[in-house]
């Protein structure tokens, strides 16, 4: 048991870094709990481990007593004398109780109770070494998942990464290698201190960013904002105080490298380089670049603003699911309205309706049929004198008849002088 107690000491020393007087308290523990089935309620029973030579002793401070009446926590003055010449009547002595069944003692409970406990002090270990790291970047390789939790392997320890820190789009497989933000060190999780991993976190593309774009890192170049929806898209806002310094081309790099290596590392997620302005306005239009803003209006307090944009234009502003808009708002930290632009819509309804009424005066014929016409983009004259019956029709719902009427009229019509 002795050898096989200092390899113990030295493997978890050597390998796992864990101090040996941690490794000593915590056997001590564990071996107190289970001596006192055979030692019995000894008064201030208490182990005692050398840990270079590997030995087990058990003591209990006992009072020297003239008469026994509790052998558990007394000792009769003339064997105390015994070990200390000089006692009297009330001294503590310090009496070795320990078992001859000490060594299976101590072999049951060192491979079980024992590594227990050391795994707390591993833990503890593993706050100390990584609670100034929140915030970092590590490598890790995927070892299992616990429930839906992802367990990641950091080498020395083990870090986890809850479903909600997961991305949706991504797979994670036993034995992949990645990186991963640190999020958080928590030194009282439900597993003891526990390294709390995330990919969907926004802060992860930050940190992408530091480490691949040199001008950030020197702060030439600053992030002012980032909107991410993790596995889909992310919008980053730059600036530099420098005149000199294109932020946009310095983050994309030459034929886009820098940019191309982020993306890579988050399998292929959108990621939207923008200039940031100073001005709310200005800010909206280039975050919705290359989307056109007719017309905008900033709220005073600057936390909403109210825009519009071209019929075309609308569902892209707003994007699948309405994922652009979100975005932008949260990039730009404003709540925004986006709206379809009803004067140019009432401008080209007003100009359908005018080419309706001259085709009326013109042919001769009625008003709904006119707005057909019109309103199949065939509103001008000097289009529908090239256009066959045919295409007349198919403008009119197919009816072929009165795509003739029209044809003929057309074939008859003569400009007024």
């Amino acid at each position: 048991m002795i050898s096989e107690l200092k390899a113990l000491f030295d493997y978890y020393e050597k390998e796992k870094g864990i101090d040996r007087t941690k490794m000593v308290e915590a056997l001590s523990q564990a071996l107190l709990a289970a001596s006192k089935k055979s030692i019995g309620p000894a008064r201030e029973l208490r182990i005692d481990i050398d840990p270079e030579k590997g030995t087990i002793k058990a003591w209990a401070k006992l009072l020297a007593v003239e008469t026994v009446s509790n052998p558990w926590e007394e000792l009769p003055l003339a064997k105390a004398r015994m070990i200390k010449k000089d006692a009297q009547l009330g001294d503590e002595i310090d009496l070795e109780v320990t078992p001859k069944n000490m060594g299976r003692i101590a072999a049951q409970t060192a491979k079980q109770t024992m590594l227990q406990r050391l795994r707390m002090a591993e833990k503890e270990n593993l706050y100390d070494e990584f609670k100034d790291r929140t915030g970092d970047v590590v490598n890790g390789t995927i070892r299992r998942f616990d429930k839906s939790d992802v367990i990641v392997d950091l080498g020395k320890f083990e870090g986890s990464m809850p479903s909600k820190e997961r991305v949706s789009t991504e797979d994670y497989t036993p034995g992949d290698r990645m990186r991963f933000y640190v999020k958080a060190v928590e030194r009282e999780g439900a597993r003891g201190p526990e390294i709390i991993l995330s990919r969907a976190h926004v802060n992860f593309v930050r940190r992408l960013f530091e480490f691949e774009v040199s001008e950030i890192g020197d702060r030439t170049v600053e992030i002012a904002s980032i909107a991410r929806e993790a596995g889909y898209r992310t919008k980053v806002a730059v600036h530099s105080a420098d005149e000199k310094v294109d932020p946009v081309g310095a983050c994309v790099g030459l034929r886009g490298a820098r940019v191309k290596n982020i993306v890579r590392e988050l399998n292929n997620e959108k990621v939207d380089i923008i200039r940031w302005k100073s001005d709310p306005a200005e800010f909206v239009r280039e975050a919705l670049k290359p989307i056109k803003v007719l017309s905008i209006q900033v709220a005073p307090d600057q936390k909403a603003a109210r825009l519009t944009v071209s019929e075309e234009d609308l569902s892209k502003a707003i994007g699948r699911r309405g994922q652009n808009a979100r975005l932008t708002s949260r990039l730009v930290g404003m709540e925004l309205s986006i709206e379809r632009d009803e004067h140019a819509a009432e401008v080209f309804e007003g100009q359908l309706d005018t080419a309706a009424h001259d085709l009326e005066r013109a042919l001769g014929i009625n008003l709904d049929t006119a707005r057909k016409l019109a309103n199949g983009g065939m509103g001008d004259l000097q289009m529908l004198l090239q256009a066959d019956v045919e295409d007349i029709a198919e403008v009119l719902g197919d009816d072929e008849q009165l795509a003739r009427q029209v044809h003929a009229l057309i074939a008859a019509y003569t400009p007024k002088a």
